[in-house]
């Protein structure tokens, strides 16, 4: 039996290995696309985020192509630094730039350059996918069904270092305080950036905002996905840190509680 009171955990592996191989795909391809072009094929570019910039030089979807000064909020003279289609790269190279195209700003300044070519993403997209990575990994290890997502989310720590957040009741407090901890600091940082035309984040701050926020989300996509009650046969079965039960309220409590 396992901490969680089930014979096993296939569901839990299930998702970390998907998160992890999803993920891990998608983070290794941002750095080997770029090599799978020759030097010089991707200039710098400026985009935005959640839209199509640079699926040709000519249409619709070449935002950034059309851009022809550097004095914009966003994008710059795309011609002064070469026009660029990812829809004329080898298959492999412009599925991953269209998905950066479509996900990420591709902000020059905020991004590598390999091969003499820009990264399909930015670096806080590149920590961010390292972050989930990363998750995917532990969660195919560690990660249990615990019936909640909370107590699910909770379960890759060991039930030694929970015992005493499960004796004093303060899983809320920790499961918002972990939240909050991958949050707050990409907010802070992009959003400081966003507003202040003084402030501009460096490729590190990028890189650990992007990681923690990359962390916490896919932690909490892991957990939602993994927390499945079905699974017990009743809420009982659940085994908790500090032996700790999910227990309804019996009928006297309701009985009593309806008299008062």
């Amino acid at each position: 039996m396992l901490k969680n009171g089930l014979e096993n955990r296939s569901r839990e592996k299930k998702v970390g290995l998907w998160v992890a191989v999803t993920s891990g795909f998608l983070l290794f391809s941002f750095f080997i696309a770029p090599l799978t072009v020759d030097a010089g094929t991707i200039p710098k570019l400026s985009g935005r985020a959640n839209s199509l910039d640079y699926m040709t030089e000519n249409s619709t979807f070449s935002w950034g192509n059309q851009q022809t000064h550097d004095h914009g909020k966003i994008g710059h003279n795309q011609e002064e630094h070469g026009f660029f289609s990812w829809s004329e790269l080898n298959i492999y190279a412009a599925t991953i730039y269209a998905f950066g195209d479509i996900n990420c700003h591709q902000k020059h300044e905020r991004s590598w350059v390999i091969n003499e070519n820009q990264m399909p993403v930015c670096t806080r997209d590149v920590g961010i996918f390292a972050g989930a990575f990363l998750m995917g990994i532990v969660w195919h290890r560690y990660g249990h069904n615990r019936w909640t997502i909370k107590d699910s989310f909770l379960s890759i720590f060991s039930d030694d270092m929970l015992n005493s957040t499960y004796e004093n009741n303060r899983r809320n407090l920790l499961f918002w305080g972990i939240g909050t901890l991958a949050v707050i600091p990409i907010l802070f940082d992009g959003g400081f950036q966003a507003i202040s035309s003084g402030y501009e984040s460096g490729t590190i701050r990028r890189i650990i905002t992007g990681t923690l926020f990359g962390l916490g989300f896919i932690w909490f996509f892991c957990a939602s996905l993994s927390a499945k009650p079905s699974l017990f046969d009743d809420e009982s079965q659940v085994l908790l840190p500090a032996n700790a039960r999910f227990v309804q309220p019996s009928e006297e409590f309701h009985q009593d509680t309806s008299e008062e």
